[in-house]
């Protein structure tokens, strides 16, 4: 598989790392939009570790050029719907995901069972942390383990952030009861793992099309589901 990476931070150093390891091949590393050029080769797929405000125009691109797209980045969702109509006119398919660890997504099946076995007298909570140089907050993984518990009937309860040095992200999600507390915690030892998740997606979506979250690129692989 060749890949395109858009933007070169630490997330996307590791997918060069691991692309390599993996026997793929980076063919261009774009840094900044003046260096995006045409006659791209059949096959490749661009992984997208930038900036929110950037994302817009690489989905343009990418999607004008046939490129299948992979979006690391975050912060995005305001251009969710233009986003949307930019990929159904397109012969090719973009993955999306507030963050690509495969255990996160476990997590998230956890949090949902949980949500859903509780009664409405145990109060819940979101809390996140992240290094210094992450630019939204709350995490969109944070927002995602909201919804999750929003979809079970809750409502009015704390999201908290943290942003110091170089934690690779912490998810936490508890409930407090009168007589006990529940505390479910995700805690990334590197960013290794959100980089293998960018590569899987990557080879999923070759040869599909529509917009999908990482979520169904997950429940596709759990099920075995053919091509």
């Amino acid at each position: 598989m060749d890949l395109l990476l858009i933007g070169y931070g630490k997330m996307n150093h590791l997918v060069a790392e691991m692309a390599a390891e993996q026997g793929h091949r980076v063919v261009k590393t774009i840094r900044r939009p003046g260096e995006w050029v045409s006659g791209w080769t059949p096959g490749l797929v661009a992984i997208d570790f930038s900036v929110p405000e950037a994302v817009l125009d690489h989905v343009e691109r990418c999607m004008e050029a046939g490129i299948p797209l992979v979006i690391g980045t975050t912060g995005w969702n305001h251009h969710r719907e233009r986003v949307q109509e930019l990929v159904s006119h397109a012969q090719v398919g973009v993955v999306y995901g507030a963050n690509f660890s495969v255990g996160v997504h476990a997590f998230y099946r956890i949090v949902r069972a949980a949500a859903q076995s509780l009664p409405a007298s145990y109060e819940p909570y979101v809390w996140e942390a992240h290094h210094a140089q992450k630019r939204d907050a709350p995490s969109g993984t944070a927002k995602h383990l909201a919804a999750l518990l929003e979809a079970g009937g809750r409502s009015g309860f704390s999201v908290a952030s943290t942003r110091a040095g170089a934690i690779p992200g912490t998810h936490v999600v508890g409930w407090e009861g009168a007589d006990d507390s529940i505390t479910l915690t995700h805690t990334a030892r590197s960013r290794r793992g959100f980089a293998a998740g960018a590569v899987v997606a990557a080879h999923w979506i070759l040869g599909r099309r529509g917009l999908h979250e990482f979520g169904e690129v997950m429940d596709s692989i759990a099920s075995g589901a053919p091509r």
